[in-house]
């Protein structure tokens, strides 16, 4: 194995729970230096010790008081030796603790400093206290699709943790790159909220050329319940997709049909649909599916996916002393990512915080 496409970095991540430590997870695959700073408790995530596994795999640990002169200072040690700085506080909590942006620049000017909240460090949001599901909600990606009459549940991924730590990985990239080239560092203010919001697609949901109005959903597009589980259906404007779908499905009268009239008829399809897959099992009808050229899948669970042989071909997936675990999400052919490995003890690099270069 080469060395990784990140060998060099050194990172000194302050964050705790998911979003944060996700992002300097995502740089500590690809060979990063990541030294995690925890409070004397340790990092409140180590009660999930499966999800802290996810996010605190090949990086050093030091316990630091950062209310105490001795720990900031020990702290401040180290944001010397840094490349980049990584917190996810709320906005204005990093600078009273001592290791804000004008404290970690005083030490380190060109130092590349990532912050990470909920609702980013300006703006008339940027003080409210949150989670996951809160910022889903303000992103607009809880909210009912066309006339559902109540909000969708919160989904099992946590997406706004996740989709603000890989902005934040992608956003820390780029400024090193940046640096690396002018010598100067950069201050990245990464809101979740901001992430999701630029997602959910356009405001009031998709005009569709030749319908002149916005279309919220289309027959054969969402998941459908069979006898044994579900069904995702993927068939959106591609005439081929939709012919495939309904030969399968049974629906012959219904081939020729056009998006404009799918969706005149969506109401009246999709029953159809759901009808004809109501009665089928699951993996039956989706190999019959697949072999036909419709864009369909099964609806799987988390027990399913860690059995499937598509992510071990890809070396996503990799047995570890706690189970089978998902590592690094992007392949790389000629410098792969590190593959999962247990987390550090607590305080385990307190006294050699970064390796020596």
């Amino acid at each position: 194995m080469r060395g990784g496409l990140l060998d060099g970095m050194r990172v000194l991540d302050f964050g705790q729970w998911r979003p944060a430590p996700y992002a300097t997870q995502l740089l500590a695959d690809l060979g990063a230096e990541v030294l995690k700073v925890e409070p004397p408790d340790g990092d409140p995530m180590r009660v999930f010790p499966e999800i802290f596994a996810t996010v605190a795999s090949h990086k050093r640990s030091v316990v630091l008081d950062l209310k105490d002169p001795d720990g900031l200072a020990r702290a401040l040690e180290l944001v010397a030796e840094a490349d980049v700085v990584v917190e996810g506080w709320r906005p204005g909590v990093a600078a009273r603790l001592g290791v804000g942006p004008d404290d970690v620049r005083a030490v380190n000017p060109s130092v590349v400093y990532c912050s990470l909240s909920g609702f980013g460090a300006v703006g008339p949001l940027s003080h409210v206290t949150g989670h996951d599901v809160n910022y889903q909600a303000r992103a607009a990606s809880l909210s009912p699709d066309g006339g559902a009459p109540a909000p969708a549940p919160s989904p099992r991924v946590p997406w706004a943790d996740l989709a603000g730590g890989l902005g934040a990985a992608f956003a820390i990239c780029a400024a090193w790159i940046g640096r690396a080239r002018t010598g100067e560092g950069e201050t990245v203010d990464v809101s979740m909220t901001d992430l999701l919001a630029t997602w959910t697609g356009t405001v009031g949901g998709g005009v569709l050329e030749g319908i002149g109005r916005p279309v919220h959903g289309l027959p054969g597009y969402g998941t459908f319940e069979v006898a044994d589980g579900y069904v995702a259906l993927g068939v959106i404007t591609e005439p081929h997709f939709w012919a495939a779908t309904c030969r399968v499905l049974g629906l012959d009268d219904a081939v020729e049909l056009d998006v404009s009239e799918q969706i005149e008829r969506s109401d009246e399809l999709r029953a159809r649909i759901a009808a004809a897959l109501a009665t089928q099992s699951r993996d039956d009808v989706v190999e019959r599916l697949v072999a036909a050229g419709a864009p369909a899948a099964p609806v799987v669970s988390r027990a399913e996916i860690v059995v499937d042989d598509h992510f071990r071909a890809r070396a996503t997936l990799h047995d570890t002393p706690r189970g089978p675990a998902f590592g690094h999400p992007i392949r790389f052919v000629d410098h792969p990512a590190l593959e999962p490995t247990r987390p550090p003890e607590p305080g385990a690099h307190q006294d050699t915080g970064f390796s020596a270069r």
